[in-house]
C-alpha cells in the first residue's frame, strides 16, 4: 500500500485481509469470514508489509475480523505445503521469524494497538489478540490457545504476553490444555480489557480508540514504554525510569526539550 497517503484503503492480499487508514487510525479487517478468518502465511506476509509501511503519524491500530469470528487460527490446509518443509529447512528459523514479525509490529512503542474480538480467537488467532495492547470483547468470545491439539506450540509471540496478563500458571494450564475461555473468565483472568454485546463491540472499540488519542502522543509513548518494562525492573529502577520520563516531560512542556 502507499504509505504516504493520510487516509486510504487497501487489499494487498486479495481474500486475506483489508488495510484501512483514516489519520491517526489504522484499522486491519482479516476478511475471510467465509473460513472464520483462518490465517495463512500469505496473510501473515500482508500483515508483516503493512507494519513495516505504517506512515509515522498513526497512533493507534485496530485489529478486526469480518462475519461472527475474530479468527479461528492457522488455515492448515493452506499452510500444510509450508509447515512440512519448515523442520528440514536451513532457513526455518528466518521463515518463523518472518512469521513473527506479522504480529511483533502491533507492540511498536510508538502504536496503541487494540483488538476487537467476536467468536472464536482460537491458536493463531488468540495470539493475535494477545498481540494488540488492548482487547475488547464481545460476550459470545472464545479463546483458545489450540496449538497442543495439533502437537505444535504457539510461536507467534503469544507465551509471553499470555504469561504477563495471565500469570504463569494460568498460562501453561491453557497452553497445554487448549481449553476454551468465555468472555466472563477472559475478564476475570486479565485477558480482556472491556466485555460488551456483539452489536456495541465496534463502537466499544471507537471509544477507547478515541480515549487514548486524547492524551498527549509523547505521554502516552511513556507510560507505555514504563508499563511495559516494570515487570522486569526493581522499584529503584522503575522509580529512575519515572524520574527520567517525567523530566522529559517537563522539559516537552517548558518548550525545553530537543
Amino acid at each position: 500500500m502507499n504509505a504516504s497517503l493520510s487516509s486510504a484503503s487497501a487489499d494487498p492480499t486479495p481474500g486475506e485481509a483489508r488495510f484501512d487508514l483514516d489519520g491517526p487510525v489504522a484499522t486491519v479487517t482479516l476478511c475471510r469470514p467465509q473460513v472464520l478468518n483462518a490465517q495463512t502465511p500469505e496473510l501473515w506476509a500482508a500483515l508483516r508489509e503493512f507494519g513495516r509501511s505504517l506512515p509515522g503519524d498513526v497512533r493507534v491500530v485496530i485489529v478486526r475480523g469480518e462475519g461472527r469470528a475474530f479468527s479461528s487460527g492457522l488455515d492448515t490446509a493452506a499452510a500444510a505445503k509450508n509447515l512440512g518443509a519448515l523442520a528440514t529447512s536451513p532457513g526455518g528459523d528466518a521463515q518463523i521469524a518472518a512469521y513473527q514479525e506479522a504480529f511483533s509490529w502491533l507492540r511498536r512503542p510508538s502504536l496503541i494497538s487494540v483488538a476487537a474480538v467476536q467468536g472464536h480467537a482460537i491458536g493463531a488467532g488468540f495470539q493475535l489478540a494477545l498481540a494488540c495492547d488492548f482487547r475488547v470483547v464481545a460476550e459470545d468470545v472464545s479463546f483458545s490457545m489450540a496449538e497442543i491439539k495439533l502437537g505444535l506450540v504457539p510461536d507467534l509471540g503469544g507465551t509471553k504476553r499470555l504469561v504477563e496478563l495471565v500469570g504463569y500458571a494460568r498460562a501453561l494450564e491453557l497452553c497445554v490444555t487448549g481449553r476454551r475461555v468465555q468472555a466472563a473468565e477472559a475478564a476475570q483472568i486479565g485477558l480482556a480489557n472491556v466485555v460488551v454485546g456483539r452489536a456495541e463491540l465496534d463502537e466499544a472499540t471507537r471509544d477507547l480508540a478515541a480515549a487514548v488519542l486524547a492524551g498527549p502522543r509523547d505521554a502516552v509513548i511513556e507510560i507505555k514504554a514504563l508499563i511495559g518494562q516494570a515487570a522486569a525492573h526493581t522499584f529503584a529502577q522503575q522509580e529512575a525510569a519515572e524520574r527520567a520520563a517525567q523530566l522529559r516531560r517537563i522539559a516537552d512542556l517548558s518548550g525545553l526539550g530537543e
